[in-house]
């Protein structure tokens, strides 16, 4: 058994909110510009307010392995639960799926702070879990346990966390419950449940990698009816007479958007062949028959995609093995789930003409 102790300096913000009434809170406001440790010799950068944050919701299900405890909860109940979360409190929990993401969101901001010290756009995270507020004292000491930076907590006691999501301006929500992620999306908040592959990849320390689909995720899933509705031929007719035409926008779109805003800073200190964050699409689309529409999409939304990937229906598992995101999100759980074989970590959202076909394998799925 590891022992350890609650450090009251480093988890100095804990905010706590035990039901989804609706409450507003303000707690964020207020604070000092700098926050020093209990002896004044150092000082750190004041948490950015929502509004200039990149905020990234992760539900305890996916930073963390909490197999263990669910099985209690689904077959003891929830009193026999919460004691065992007590009883184990000063045993941390071992990472989950969204971990090596968390970390290297971590480094990017770690990257931010050296260029501009003062400046509040950082990625902020938010640990929301449905947890009672006894089993706090054990997800802080997980938390210390593995140097993980994490102030704000939302821990609603069963209730749901849309509402809390939304105040906190939530630019992505990742969970293991794919109906909470339907909900969040349903509110117009990027979301998508993540899956835990049989073997994990290792993924860079240094430069956070985010790989996306591009129809019915940073696309609307317009041109995918076509294809479902009449097939590839239609579709690429369809796509060739609209090349002109942009797409409409998917749930990820303004996820992508706040990843080009933090990579602009970094390009405007010279950063460019050296930016910690590096995006990627990855889409069954051809290049030629049916990739110049999305390619001009995102040119006139002004985002830049670093790589772009046109497989033209070829598996994406071999690909994404090669490029080792540390998150891949797609709307088929076929992609989902070819890509955790490979051992990437994949993650799905629930949006579109696709969800009329989608079959999930229950051992891909992140407990």
């Amino acid at each position: 058994m590891v022992k350890m102790s609650v450090d009251p300096v480093k988890v100095k913000e804990l905010q706590i909110c035990t039901s989804s009434n609706g409450e507003k809170r303000e707690s964020w406001e207020g604070t000092d510009e700098v926050q020093e440790d209990r002896l004044g010799l150092t000082a750190k950068p004041k948490d950015p307010k929502p509004e200039n944050a990149v905020t990234i919701a992760v539900s305890t299900r996916v930073l963390f392995r909490t197999e263990r405890e669910q099985k209690v909860y689904e077959q003891h109940g929830v009193e026999e639960y919460l004691r065992y979360q007590i009883e184990h409190e000063n045993e941390p929990f071992a990472p989950g799926p969204a971990f090596p993401f968390v970390k290297a969101l971590e480094a990017v901001n770690a990257r931010l702070r050296e260029l501009y010290p003062q400046s509040e756009e950082l990625f902020d995270i938010v640990l929301v879990t449905y947890n009672h507020a006894h089993v706090g004292i054990r997800l802080i000491n997980t938390i210390n346990h593995h140097n993980l930076f994490i102030e704000r907590f939302c821990m609603t006691g069963g209730s749901s966390p849309i509402g809390y999501l939304k105040a906190w301006q939530t630019n992505l929500y990742l969970s293991a419950d794919a109906e909470k992620v339907r909900e969040a999306l349903a509110e117009g908040i990027a979301a998508a449940t993540m899956f835990t592959p049989e073997k994990r990849t290792e993924v860079s320390e240094s430069q956070l990698r985010v790989a996306f689909d591009g129809d019915a995720v940073l696309f609307s899933d317009e041109s995918e009816r076509i294809f479902k509705a009449h097939g590839l031929d239609k579709f690429f007719e369809h796509e060739r007479e609209n090349e002109d035409t942009l797409l409409d926008h998917g749930p990820l779109k303004g996820f992508l958007e706040a990843l080009g805003n933090l990579q602009k800073k970094f390009y405007a200190k010279g950063q460019r062949l050296n930016c910690p964050i590096r995006t990627f699409l990855v889409t069954a689309r051809s290049a030629a028959s049916s990739g110049i529409r999305a390619l001009k999409t995102l040119r006139a939304w002004g985002l830049e995609i670093d790589e772009a990937l046109f497989l033209a229906g070829a598996p994406k598992g071999p690909m994404l093995e090669k490029i080792r995101p540390h998150i891949y999100f797609d709307d088929q759980m076929f992609h989902v789930e070819g890509a955790a074989e490979m051992g990437t970590i994949a993650a799905h959202v629930p949006y579109g003409i696709a969800q009329k076909h989608n079959t999930r394998q229950k051992s891909a799925v992140a407990k």
